[in-house]
Parts: C-alpha cells; sequence; structure tokens
C-alpha cells in the first residue's frame, strides 16, 4: 500500500514537472526573424549574432530564410505568425511588398522590427540598421579621391531593397558636384536583381565592352558585386588599375584589399547591430518601450522610429585596426597566413 502510495505521489510530481516545464516553455519569448536570405556570408554573421544574444536574453528565435523570392518570404511569414512568435524580426526581400507581412502581424496583434533593410509603405513599428545613406558617401568619396577624373561604372544593388536607393543617394551626393564640374563621367549605372555575382558580372561586363575598356572606377554596392566586377576586370588585364569599392567586409572583400586588388569596403559592425536589434526585439514582444535615442525615417507611409548605426570605412590602411581588431575575421584569414 505504502509502494503504491508512493508510486501515485511519483506520477503526481512528474506531471507537476511537465507541467511547470510547459508552461515556462509558453511563457518564453519567441522572435521570427525572417531572412531574405542567407547564401551571403553578411547574413550567416546577422544571424548567428542575433540568435545568440536572444538566446542570453532569455528569448527563443524561430529562423526562415526565403532565398530571394518575396512571395515565400511572405508565407513563411504567416508560418512564423502561426507559430505565435511574439514579435517578427524581417530583412525584406522585397521593401514594398514586406507591407503586408506588417499588416498580417499587426492583424495577430504581433510587432514587427525592419532590420538592416526598411519596410516600405507600412506602419512598421521599429527600424534598426545603419546610415545607409553615409555609405554610399564613404564608397563615392573614396574612389573620388583614388579617381577625380575619369569614367565610372555603377553597380547598384537590388531595386527591391530599400538599402540600395539609400546607397545609390548617398554615392550621387558626392559624385553629382563631379559630374556638372565635367571631371567624372558616368558612363553606365546599373541594378544587379538580387544583389548577385551574375548580374554584377554582366553589367561590369557589358560596360566594359560599350567603353572599350575605359573605365577609371567601379562604385561596387557592396563586395559580392565588387567580385563580380574584379572578375570582368581580370579578364581584361585591368585589376588594380580601376579603382573599385565595395560593403560588409566580407571575407572574400577583405581579402582582395589585403591584396590590393579591391580600394575598400564599407565595415557595419554586424554583432552590434545584431545583439541591440535582439534587445529591442525581446522590448517590443514584452510591449516595453523603446529607450533608445532615435531618429525616424520616412517609409513612404510613415514617419517610422529608427535607430541607426555608423558605417565605418576600411582599407589598406586600417584594416588590422578594425575588421580584425573586431574579430569579425581572423587575420590570418585575410592575409590567407
Amino acid at each position: 500500500m505504502v509502494l503504491k502510495s508512493l508510486k501515485v505521489l511519483g506520477i503526481l510530481i512528474i506531471c507537476f514537472a511537465i507541467g511547470c516545464s510547459n508552461e515556462a516553455r509558453s511563457s518564453k519569448i519567441k522572435i521570427g526573424l525572417s531572412l531574405d536570405t542567407l547564401k551571403e556570408e553578411r547574413w550567416q554573421h546577422d544571424r548567428d549574432f542575433f540568435t545568440a544574444k536572444a538566446k542570453e536574453l532569455g528569448a527563443q528565435v524561430l529562423v526562415q530564410a526565403a532565398n530571394n523570392d518575396a512571395a515565400l518570404q511572405n508565407s513563411q511569414a504567416e508560418d512564423l505568425l502561426t507559430e505565435g512568435v511574439n514579435v517578427l524580426v524581417v530583412v525584406p526581400h522585397d521593401a514594398k511588398s514586406a507591407a503586408t507581412i506588417v499588416e498580417a502581424a499587426h492583424k495577430a496583434g504581433v510587432p514587427v522590427l525592419s532590420y538592416d533593410r526598411l519596410i516600405r509603405d507600412s506602419d512598421v513599428d521599429l527600424y534598426v540598421s545603419f546610415d545607409n545613406f553615409k555609405v554610399g558617401q564613404l564608397q563615392a568619396g573614396y574612389l573620388l579621391k583614388e579617381k577625380p577624373k575619369g569614367n565610372y561604372l555603377l553597380v547598384e544593388g537590388a531595386p527591391t531593397d530599400n538599402n540600395a536607393h539609400l546607397f545609390h543617394d548617398g554615392q550621387m551626393s558626392i559624385l553629382g558636384p563631379a559630374v556638372k564640374l565635367g571631371d567624372i563621367k558616368i558612363v553606365a549605372d546599373q541594378w544587379a536583381d538580387d544583389w548577385t555575382a551574375v548580374n554584377g558580372l554582366k553589367i561590369t561586363e557589358n560596360a566594359l565592352t560599350q567603353n572599350n575598356n575605359k573605365i577609371d572606377a567601379v562604385v561596387a554596392a557592396n563586395d559580392t558585386l565588387a567580385g563580380a566586377a574584379l572578375q570582368a576586370l581580370g579578364e581584361q588585364n585591368l585589376v588594380e588599375k580601376v579603382a573599385v569599392s565595395g560593403q560588409d567586409a566580407d571575407l572574400a572583400g577583405c581579402q582582395r584589399i589585403a591584396a590590393g586588388t579591391q580600394s575598400m569596403t564599407v565595415y557595419k559592425p554586424i554583432q552590434k547591430l545584431a545583439e541591440k536589434a535582439a534587445e529591442l526585439a525581446v522590448a517590443l514582444a514584452q510591449k516595453q518601450p523603446v529607450t533608445d535615442k532615435t531618429t525616424t525615417v520616412n517609409n513612404g507611409k510613415a514617419d517610422i522610429p529608427s535607430i541607426l548605426l555608423d558605417p565605418i570605412q576600411v582599407d589598406k590602411a586600417n584594416l588590422d585596426s578594425t575588421v580584425i581588431a573586431d574579430g569579425f575575421h581572423a587575420k590570418d584569414e585575410v592575409y590567407k597566413k
């Protein structure tokens, strides 16, 4: 009889433990992280830093990547809402169509944080990114010092990415006056769909053909496109003769800077961005006010509360003191030692 009572007591204890465990799990904050892609090195860093910080804060992160497909991203966001996430963090593939994600989330009572790229035409709750207009200024300003006269090719990012337009606007704020003075000529200014190297290569090859290889600078919007441009330049034995910008401080881009083939990149300390976004996502999930100092960025519908971090210009002179010193890349990997 005593043995039977002990068994019953044991079962009750186990059931109580399971119940408590389920209750703890149900009360744990769930963050839906909707990424445009994980094919590029940069976004793998974002995911890892974000999830690590969220875990440290006691939150669970459900990650989806849309592989550059706006319709798939919208569907994945619906799935995340069905999973019961408390907040959505979105890196939109298409800045405009992602507005439907915000609408669906708000219907479910879920706030949305627009991460790195701004979702347009929506009442998105918060935007956390870098000063992307300044990114474009850093790219163009560096090249203009390197090549104050000559023919310029602009290889821009995806036209569906709001950041790509901000980069372009920043670039033109620097290059425009030089064009008016006749110091430089923009021989081509094109968008690379989905930020792919294939499109960047085609744009550069066509520009070289149309201008008899007379190009002095390539304003490449990120390191993937810079690599594609340098591939085309290499086919014409023009590497190191043409100044080339980049962005994101990808390992391959940093290796090219160390080797002297790519002129510069724009380093955006992604760990700071991802960790700050994770903190803010938790605050939004808990319906807490954002206490960080914010500015506003208009997305075509509203002035969105925004937190913008400063990007950093990187070339061979400060590669060690920025990207490597931060531990973003290891020195032996950058210099291939």
